[in-house]
Order: C-alpha cells, then sequence, then structure tokens
C-alpha cells in the first residue's frame, strides 16, 4: 500500500488533467509512461476523484473512438481501465470474430489467464499507436480477475472480441503494447486494412505478407 507521499503526486495529476473540461489527450507510443506499468489501486483517489476519472476516461474513449483505454494512455500510473463495445459490424465479421456487444465496464486491478490453449488471430489497433494495426494471436478465452470502480469483485470468462479487448487493454497497465505481440510482417497502415485486408479473418493477409497464423 502506497504512503500519503506516494498517493499525493497522482491525486494531483488526474486533478490536473480533470481540470479541463472534455475528453482528455492521449499519451503516444514513446512516451515512457506507456512502459513503465502500473500502481495497483488501493484508494489513492478520493472516490469522488475516482469516479470523475472513470467518467473522463469513458468521455475520451467515445471520442477516440475505441473500444477500451486504460489509464496510462492519458499519462496515469494507475491500474484502471475501461472497456465499452457497441459492436456496430457486420453479422459475417461478429460471428468469424466473436464480436458481441460489451456495456461500459470498469476494471481496476484486472489480472488474465489463457483458458485452455486455443489461439485466435486478428488485426488489432491501439489509440496510443495511431496509424496503425497489425495482426495479433491471443488466447481465444480468458479469465480476468480484478474489481470494479466500487470495489466489488470480478471473476469473469471472457471469449472471442471482448477477451481481446481485455487483454490488450490490461496489458497496457503491465507496460505492454500490441506491437510487443504482434506479427511484424503484417504491420499495416488504417488505409492498407480498409483497402485491402477487410475480410473477416487475417488469411488471406498472411498469404500474401508473408507469415504465419496460428
Amino acid at each position: 500500500m502506497g504512503t500519503p507521499n506516494d498517493r499525493a503526486p497522482l491525486a494531483e495529476r488526474v486533478g490536473q488533467l480533470l481540470a479541463v473540461d472534455g475528453p482528455l489527450p492521449l499519451v503516444a507510443a514513446g512516451d515512457p509512461v506507456l512502459r513503465r506499468g502500473t500502481e495497483p489501486y488501493d484508494g489513492q483517489l478520493e472516490p469522488a476523484l475516482l469516479a470523475r476519472f472513470v467518467e473522463a476516461l469513458r468521455v475520451t474513449m467515445r471520442a477516440a473512438p475505441g473500444v477500451g483505454l486504460a489509464a496510462p494512455q492519458v499519462g496515469v500510473g494507475l491500474r484502471i481501465a475501461v472497456i465499452e463495445d457497441p459492436a456496430p459490424v457486420p453479422e459475417e465479421v461478429r460471428l468469424a470474430r466473436g464480436r458481441v456487444p460489451q456495456p461500459f465496464r470498469v476494471l481496476v486491478n484486472p489480472v488474465y489467464e489463457p483458458v485452455g490453449a486455443r489461439r485466435a488471430a486478428f488485426f488489432e489497433g491501439c489509440l496510443s499507436v495511431p496509424g496503425y494495426q497489425a495482426v495479433v494471436a491471443r488466447p481465444a478465452e480468458v479469465r480476468l480477475t480484478g474489481q470494479d470502480e466500487h470495489g466489488r469483485a470480478l471473476d469473469e470468462v471472457f471469449t472471442g472480441w471482448p477477451a481481446r479487448i481485455v487483454q490488450h487493454e490490461t496489458d497496457h497497465l503491465d507496460g505492454t503494447l500490441y506491437l510487443d505481440r504482434a506479427e511484424p510482417r503484417s504491420l499495416s497502415t488504417h488505409q492498407a486494412v480498409a483497402e485491402r485486408w477487410s475480410q473477416p479473418t487475417p488469411e488471406r493477409a498472411a498469404r500474401e505478407l508473408g507469415f504465419d497464423l496460428p
């Protein structure tokens, strides 16, 4: 547990961020805050400040737009992330990727572990790595434990695209970017993905760019 002196800079940092209305500025790859890992949350923010910070993360995620956002992506080294996915995708994409709607949720001190050995590979992007996507092979099913913003225990199994989202955001809290897990030969601009690799699965991209899928 942090001392009062440890807590003050984090609370001050969050207070400064929230002094301006609207979406928070996003931190891009190259900033050390994305690589340091995070402090477990144990009350560093007073309840009212935590609620305001969570709401700011929601506003920022939606404005980006994205389906998840971790505290380090706005420069705060706390183990907190938010997710939300309306999943407005065609039926063939939904079926291929297991992408189903996810309500807004707050993940506090999340940790995941694979369930089974099955892996799935799809293009993935990140708000902190703007302009690019790459194929990432991840466990297709994970068990996520932690708490919500009210301290209630979270212990849930996620599959399909929701499993990918919670892995991506939890990785941020450990100082890991999706590029660390990506197939380098798959790296593509958003435009290239839209024009060439928009199929429900990345089989064509793997064949033409020369990389293997699990």
